[in-house]
């Protein structure tokens, strides 16, 4: 593990209107990482994903990805330096089928090799490959949107509630895929209320409340003192 954080976010602050949502955000995430940003619903975690993709505009702060600031780019240009996003609403194209959507995901010249990779990573979408994507499950859905995430290979790779909504069974299987990724070395942020899930991954939890992080530290540290998990977020120790 490098010495120097590959994402760092400082100061970040941002807005809807006249709310003041994400209020002085300081983030770093080390190469190899599976970080878990967790936090109520309305807390601000969805915001704090889009604004570090660019979606939705920064009025103060700074983003630096393996020492490139990202801070102000449009959100094609901060996928080309590597940043992916498994969004909460999954924002697959209903009209393609699985492989059409994984190809618009593709580099033009890699398609073969992205797709066989893809197809290797989730095999239960070489099986679906010329279903309409609106015809799969909520399951298979999801598991199409990581896929075409990943198929450029970026980076970080940002996960909005890659649970949510999902059958315990699906749970288990995107788990899976998360430690698939681990495993590869890959480093991922993921945002989520499902608890148990996300804290079986991680090895740095921040906990978010009201736009401000209350508290960051391991596992370890959050395992010693679970009453952090009852005050932010009402949970009880399992």
């Amino acid at each position: 593990m490098m010495n120097y954080p590959l994402f760092e976010v400082t100061n970040l602050h941002s807005y809807y209107g006249d709310s003041h949502i994400l209020q002085g955000i300081n983030l770093e995430i080390y190469s190899g990482e599976i970080v878990v940003l967790v936090g109520r619903q309305g807390a601000g975690k969805t915001t704090l994903l889009l604004s570090l993709m660019g979606i939705h505009p920064l009025q103060q702060g700074k983003i630096i990805l393996n020492g490139v600031e990202l801070s102000g780019l449009p959100s094609w240009k901060i996928a080309q330096q590597g940043v992916g996003l498994v969004p909460e609403n999954r924002r697959i194209f209903p009209d393609l089928t699985v492989e059409e959507n994984l190809e618009v995901a593709a580099e033009s010249k890699r398609i073969n090799e992205n797709l066989s990779q893809a197809y290797t990573d989730f095999p239960e979408l070489k099986a679906l490959r010329f279903q309409r994507a609106r015809n799969l499950s909520g399951g298979q859905q999801q598991m199409l949107t990581i896929a075409r995430t990943l198929i450029r290979d970026p980076k970080l790779i940002l996960m909005d509630e890659p649970t949510e909504g999902l059958a315990p069974v699906l749970i288990q299987r995107i788990q899976q895929v998360i430690q698939h990724l681990k495993n590869r070395g890959k480093t991922v942020l993921i945002t989520g209320q499902n608890i148990t899930f996300a804290l079986d991954l991680a090895s740095t939890v921040y906990i978010l409340d009201t736009g401000i992080i209350q508290w960051k530290g391991s596992i370890q540290m959050l395992n010693s003192n679970p009453n952090l998990l009852w005050n932010y977020l009402g949970i009880k120790e399992k």
